[in-house]
């Protein structure tokens, strides 16, 4: 069996969804017999992108501390595929999107000067990620066609999709509840206020949300519940632990997750495993690939009109739910740790 060193990169003292994929496939790789470990590589901050693209190009992953080789590297995001290996196998979860797919949203807030800086730093690591998404590493893979569609609309990159199982937690099901879940980081793409703006429209009257997760936007969201008279329904549960999650998991009617074009997203599979049908929109990315419409959930339109809606249905109807959750469970048996093992390791 092969020695491999699975790297990703984030910043101190937070938390994310590619950190979850990369620890389970740390843990899948030793299951499988593999000696496995992760790498963390520098995150820097607007400015010093570059510092951390170097680091990480300095950084040696030939050889463990003990002198043995390692015989494989797989990377995960920016900048961690800056890494120097020949058996490199990249499964991107994405790029900087401030300088890609977000660079609309994100310029329009600087000044000029910043723009007209921004723009040529922005070039610069469109060029990087082209070198080294298609000659530093052996196999590319995207985690969802949101991120592979990007990649070839910005770079002209072509890669295979390669959808992440859910985290090997013990899922289970023990029936369908009377509340709405959410679950995510508490940040303006992650749209939670949207769903707050749904469970406030006469559609979804009476409807009660758990929102689990702490972010940026934690302050404001409890200011909107509270400004919407929501208050009695909808509570923030702040911060949960891997067995609160599976237990909300197991007892809700359906999970809300309503990103804007997000690269994969976990939620769903994990919704999924647990055999609960999935609500998102329609430009909500890697959550709209799994989630088909009517079968393991509903797509709905990016208004809080149109959420209501599909959270009535879902809400009012125990049996629907059920059935779009067995949907849900079809398509995550079809998601393995073991097949995805077997496609990333090329040595």
């Amino acid at each position: 069996m092969s020695r491999i060193v699975v790297a990703t990169s984030h910043p101190p003292f937070a938390e994310g969804g590619h950190l979850v994929i990369a620890r389970s496939l740390v843990t899948a790789l030793r299951e499988a017999g593999h000696e496995a470990d992760l790498l963390m590589t520098p995150q820097n901050r607007f400015g010093r992108q570059a510092a951390a693209y170097l680091a990480t190009r300095l950084t040696d992953v030939s050889l463990s501390h003990d002198g043995q080789r390692v015989d494989q590297i797989i990377t995960l995001r920016y900048p961690s595929y800056a890494l120097k290996h020949e058996a490199h196998v990249c499964w991107l979860n994405h790029t900087m999107r401030e300088y890609y797919d977000l660079w609309d949203r994100w310029a329009g807030r600087l000044s000029w000067k910043g723009r007209l800086k921004e723009r040529t730093r922005r070039r610069l690591i469109h060029m990087t990620d082209r070198y080294l998404l298609t000659r530093n590493v052996t196999r590319l893979f995207a985690q969802s066609k949101t991120v592979q569609e990007r990649m070839k609309q910005f770079a002209g990159i072509s890669a295979e999709v390669l959808y992440p199982p859910a985290p090997p937690r013990p899922y289970r099901c023990e029936g369908y509840g009377d509340y709405l879940f959410v679950v995510s980081r508490l940040a303006p793409l992650k749209r939670v206020d949207l769903i707050v703006q749904a469970l406030a429209r006469p559609e979804a009257a009476g409807v009660r949300c758990v929102i689990a997760g702490e972010g940026e936007e934690r302050d404001a969201i409890a200011h909107l519940i509270a400004a919407s008279g929501l208050s009695e329904r909808v509570r923030l549960a702040g911060r949960i632990n891997e067995t609160e999650l599976v237990e909300y998991l197991s007892r809700c009617r359906a999970v809300c997750f309503v990103p804007f074009q997000e690269d994969y997203g976990f939620v769903t599979a994990e919704a999924f495993a647990s055999k609960k049908p999935v609500i998102t929109c329609h430009d909500s990315g890697g959550p709209a690939e799994l989630v088909e419409d009517g079968v393991s959930g509903f797509i709905s339109d990016p208004t809080a009109n149109g959420l209501a809606v599909a959270i009535r249905r879902v809400m009012d109807d125990a049996g629907l739910a059920e059935r779009l959750g067995r949907g849900g469970h079809r398509h995550a048996s079809r998601l393995s740790w073991p097949d995805a093992v077997r496609r990333l390791v090329i040595v």
